[in-house]
């Protein structure tokens, strides 16, 4: 059973006192416009990590030789699943016509509290939120002059790097009305996740191999909780985790959820969106295979005789916002990969040079 870690990161936005858009002014003699004490509004914002980081580390590096590279991990997974907020964007929607802004705030937190005030009529909202944005090199936010174009694009190509920090996301309707100190709550959750390959290379040299992930969403649509699946879906690289005492090598990546498997257990990454919304149960990552595989870590292991042998690991459990997934494999003849997980199907191409049909960067 997986046990769910749940923390917290409280940002109080303070006296949000509202005026209208339109400044009060000395041709404008009529003072309703202007803000009073009664027209106050306290905005919480809290950041919630709902994820299996500590308890699938424990269940899948439990052995005396995995501390090692359990450390690593968690020390390179510091930045993504965090209760600290770097950074946050806020944006402040009509509810009606072409649902354009009509508030915009940054802020640089740096910390898990930080209060500042906001100046905004009382009205209706759609409010949006971007927490840990700016220092992601991978990921942007696009189109968000207006509320349902508002999107978390990643940068095109078709091998791309892996997310550098834990992203998250809220979407909230705000009715502010005149002469009531009111208080919203607005819960942060995260939008991307992260997945390890553990290779035993059973004494073979693997200094040459090469990972990379693929199968994910390439962009989030805030409002919705949409996510967008672009076909052919890029590689995304892994980091290597290869600490000294440790007889196995970790191949991590981070990026956005696989989709989730359809009626028929096909993966929709194919051309089709797919929803995801953050369900806080007691065990939000717990799920049925699909028939088919979702998404993959694809290997490259160069041979002494100048050849690359490919393997495709195909996942056939979706990865979630705010899961970590580690699969455990060792290297088998020819260079190939072997895992005894019967959720993964493996595809091995010997002389990948010569047969393979889509070639990465290596």
């Amino acid at each position: 059973m997986l046990k769910i870690w749940y923390t917290a990161l409280r940002a109080v936005v303070l006296s949000a006192t509202a005026v209208l858009l339109t400044a009060c002014s000395i041709i404008n003699d009529d003072l309703s416009d202007c803000p009073t004490s009664e027209q106050e509004a306290t905005l919480d914002y809290e950041l919630r990590l709902v994820t299996n980081m500590t308890t699938e580390v424990k269940t899948q590096l439990s052995a005396q030789t995995d501390l090692e590279l359990a450390a690593t991990l968690t020390n390179y997974l510091s930045d993504i699943f965090t209760d600290y907020a770097h950074d946050v964007d806020l944006s402040f929607y009509d509810t009606q016509g072409s649902y354009s802004r009509l508030h915009h705030d940054e802020h640089i937190m740096n910390g898990s509290e930080h209060s500042y005030t906001l100046y905004i009529p009382r009205r209706k909202y759609m409010h949006l939120a971007v927490a840990n944005l700016a220092n992601d090199p991978v990921v942007y936010l696009d189109n968000d002059e207006s509320c349902y174009d508002a999107v978390l694009r990643q940068v095109d190509g078709d091998t791309i790097n892996s997310h550098s920090t834990g992203i998250f996301t809220a979407r909230q309707y705000m009715e502010m009305i005149e002469g009531i100190h009111q208080t919203f709550n607005v819960k942060l959750y995260m939008a991307n996740c992260s997945a390890l390959l553990v290779v035993d290379p059973r004494g073979h040299d693997i200094s040459g191999m090469k990972v990379f992930t693929t199968g994910f969403a390439t962009a989030f649509h805030i409002a919705d909780s949409v996510y967008e699946y672009k076909k052919p879906s890029p590689l995304i690289r892994t980091t290597r985790l290869a600490p000294d005492e440790s007889g196995c090598v970790g191949f991590c990546s981070v990026n956005f959820p696989s989709p989730e498997p359809d009626d028929e257990g096909a993966a929709p990454w194919r051309g089709d969106d797919a929803t995801r919304t953050v369900i806080e149960t007691v065990e939000p990552f717990v799920t049925q295979p699909g028939e088919k595989s979702l998404w993959e870590f694809r290997v490259y292991l160069p041979q002494p005789d100048g050849t690359i042998t490919e393997t495709i690991l195909g996942i056939r459990e979706p990865l979630r916002a705010g899961q970590l997934k580690i699969v455990r494999c060792k290297l088998g003849e020819n260079g190939g990969i072997e895992t005894s997980d019967q959720t993964v199907a493996v595809s091995i191409t010997i002389n990948w040079n010569n047969g393979g049909n889509y070639e990465p960067v290596l």
